[in-house]
């Protein structure tokens, strides 16, 4: 069960990275066409890991769902600890292996800087707005047509990049694993908090706005 969330987090994080660096590596003079690479790479990785171990764990790779599904009951305080755990463990490994791979310092710290910084608050909004679509999307589809959480999961992310000025994260694990590459998908460390604050209210208002649809 935990192995299952290392792997997957594992999976998730080098696509994110690996098909960052190579978009970029092939298309260095247009962002766009290096973050619709991104974009597919990443939609398609999503769908193929939830459907590989989402009936051994739950298929989270995200400490964000994991703590929604705490807040539901779902997980034992003990299980949400290791499940987070293991999701930190496996996209932290990632970041070190994809530079590897792609012949890269293997230590390294973003220093991107993005359009809006200087509207950090337009961030944490659109963490806010991302990390509530994603855990409504799990909740919802899971409830209505369970064997489509996998495509709906996916779909969203993959619209979530285009439609979110932070490219919709989403997940606490990948922020944090974004902020040791300089790459192409890297996130400047000051630009962390608001993602993470975002994060956490989404879970929140998530939890709130599933409880009263089911009263």
């Amino acid at each position: 069960m935990f192995f299952a969330e290392f792997l997957g987090s594992f999976l998730l994080v080098s696509t994110v990275i690996g098909s960052g660096i190579m978009g970029d590596n092939l298309s260095p003079d247009n962002a766009a066409i290096a973050l619709l690479g991104n974009t597919v790479a990443t939609g398609a990785i999503l769908f193929v890991i939830i459907k590989m171990f989402g009936k051994i764990s739950g298929a989270h790779f995200n400490p964000a769902v994991s703590i929604l599904f705490y807040l539901r009951e779902e997980l034992t305080i003990t299980k949400l600890i290791s499940y987070i755990t293991f999701q930190f463990l496996g996209g932290l490994l990632a970041v070190v292996t994809t530079h590897y791979i792609f012949d890269i310092n293997l230590y390294q710290i973003s220093n991107h800087t993005l359009r809006i910084e200087n509207n950090m608050f337009s961030l944490l909004f659109s963490e806010i707005i991302a990390t509530t679509g994603l855990i409504l999307t799990i909740l919802f589809v899971r409830k209505n047509d369970s064997e489509s959480v996998a495509i709906s999961v996916a779909l969203f992310i993959t619209a979530g990049y285009w439609f979110t000025s932070s490219t919709s994260f989403a997940n606490p694990m990948v922020t944090i694993a974004r902020v040791f590459t300089d790459t192409f998908t890297g996130i400047n460390p000051i630009s962390v908090p608001y993602f993470l604050i975002g994060q956490c209210i989404a879970i929140y208002i998530s939890h709130q706005i599933f409880k009263s649809f089911e009263k």
